[in-house]
């Protein structure tokens, strides 16, 4: 059984009524409600931000314009040479 940990909060009427309304709804107790939306609440927030997801493509969007440093042939070569290495299924050795 998971250990609970009482805590008190202030919060405005229309969340209050909201949470009991909820919790009477879904014939749940008022502290499960709040779990279930705090963990909601923490799942979206670990995702990117539109600004945050829009400086990223930009720095994308500049590594993408850049002139390579070296030709294609030796970037096949390379990705066909890492391609072969995993069709040989891995370690045949055991790693201390």
């Amino acid at each position: 059984m998971v250990s609970m940990v009482k805590v008190t909060f202030t919060v405005d009427e229309q969340t209050v009524e909201t949470l009991r309304r909820i919790s009477a709804r879904m014939n749940k107790p008022q502290s499960a409600i709040f779990r279930e939306a705090i963990k909601d609440y923490a799942d979206r927030a670990d995702k990117l931000g539109v600004e945050e997801r829009d400086r990223l493509l930009a720095a994308l969007d500049r590594m993408k314009a850049r002139k390579p440093s070296r030709p294609q042939t030796e970037v096949d070569a390379e990705i066909e040479e890492i391609r072969a290495i995993r069709r040989l299924g891995g370690r045949r050795t055991r790693v201390e």
